[in-house]
């Protein structure tokens, strides 16, 4: 569904909460965050990226930004009998695509983006088990007996990672055998699955799916309540319900999972050349081309160069991208918290997940704690002086009437 079916839908759905009398009121801020986050939430695709119409993003990188559940009403979860709720939570990153000069800041000519994390997880891990793999593939050519064994495979596996044969070995032994080992890779829940059946003891199925965690710097995986894994059950682990096929406990590796949101680490967005046309056009990532195709973007305010004009095209997303900014910096202001649910403002700041009461606001608390504490003991010297006062005046009235 693109930007404008989305507004058309708002615009309906605006109008009949109008006509019914029983809707709930919402605050101007409620009201707002819900119809960015619905219109994002739609924005699939603003259009295709093809040889016609391709954007060129070879010479960026994708970095990791924050990872945010958002809680949304749903018609689907109102109509549910069996739901316990009618809001649905919808699961969003923001990303950024950084200049290969300076992506280490990346703080000019960007473009940030928010995506769903399904999408996101499934074109991230797939690229970085690609590099796994060659990498392993590639390790073995380190203990080639002769030298002619090495083919042009050997080749473009050693221009695809950068492989130390000292270290190697070790590593994908360890990826070979881990579930011998007793582990199992976390990448494994990327899609919502049941971890553990009730059967006949009464107690309710629990599922296992990617979370946001440590206020939405990672992303880890999570038990939930529910199939769809709507309903985060933060006070159980997946690893108490993992067990091997003879019974043993098993333990979540994340080895793979921390490579997609790694601090300060960026990933090119230009393809590997697999041939040895060194004259070869530069083209883009096959990750890079899913998720700048599905993503919603925000690229002019922040002076992104890899966007040309592409007339008609490009104009559904150019007239929606201040909507698209602004959900953006209230994801990244702390309108949501972890779980997903809106953050009532107040005299705290929610940023990222957690709170942060800011360097004015502390001198403002101290002031008026302070203000009132001296009100207080003024206030009680005063009354101590008229009370002390009134009882001496009817002294000498008395005397001298006496």
């Amino acid at each position: 569904m693109n930007f404008s079916a989305a507004l058309s839908l708002l615009f309906v759905a605006a109008a009949s909460a109008a006509s019914n009398p029983f809707a709930a009121k919402t605050s101007r801020h409620n009201a707002k965050s819900k119809y960015t986050s619905k219109l994002v939430s739609n924005a699939k695709q603003t259009r295709k990226l093809d040889e016609a119409a391709e954007v060129d993003v070879t010479g960026y990188s994708v970095k990791f930004q924050q990872c945010q559940f958002v809680k949304t009403y749903s018609d689907d979860m109102a109509e549910n009998e069996d739901s316990a709720t009618v809001l649905a939570t919808q699961r969003f990153v923001i990303f950024r695509l950084c200049p290969d000069s300076a992506c280490e800041t990346c703080n000019y000519n960007y473009g940030e983006y928010v995506i769903d994390l399904d999408t996101y997880l499934a074109a991230t891990v797939e690229y970085q088990q690609d590099i796994q793999e060659a990498m392993c593939e590639a390790c073995e050519d380190c203990y080639a007996e002769a030298e002619e064994e090495e083919g042009d495979d050997a080749g473009r596996r050693r221009k695809l990672v950068d492989v130390d044969c000292d270290t190697c070995y070790d590593e994908c032994q360890k990826i070979e055998n881990m579930e011998d080992n007793g582990y199992v890779d976390a990448t494994t829940f990327l899609e919502c699955q049941m971890i553990y059946d009730p059967e006949d003891d009464g107690a309710a199925a629990l599922y296992a799916g990617p979370i946001c965690a440590s206020y939405g710097t990672k992303i880890k995986i999570g038990v939930f309540k529910d199939e769809d894994c709507m309903m985060v059950d933060s006070t159980k682990e997946v690893e108490d319900y993992l067990k091997s096929d003879e019974g043993y406990q098993m333990k979540l590796s994340h080895a793979l999972l921390k490579t997609i949101y790694a601090e300060d680490t960026c990933y090119s967005c230009l393809a590997e050349n697999d041939g040895d046309d060194d004259d070869a056009a530069a083209e883009n990532s096959e990750m890079c081309e899913t998720l700048y195709d599905a993503a919603a973007k925000c690229e002019n305010v922040h002076g992104f160069e890899g966007v040309a004009d592409y007339g008609d095209e490009y104009y559904n997303q150019a007239s929606q991208e201040g909507l698209v900014c602004d959900y953006i910096t209230s994801l990244k202001s702390g309108t949501y918290d972890e779980s997903g649910e809106i953050v009532i403002a107040g005299s705290s700041n929610y940023i990222g997940g957690g709170t942060k009461t800011t360097g004015g606001q502390k001198f403002a608390l101290t002031f008026f704690i302070l203000g009132t504490v001296g009100l207080a003991v003024y206030s009680a010297m005063l009354h101590s002086k008229l009370t002390k006062g009134g009882k001496a005046d009817l002294a000498n009235q008395g005397g001298a009437m006496a």
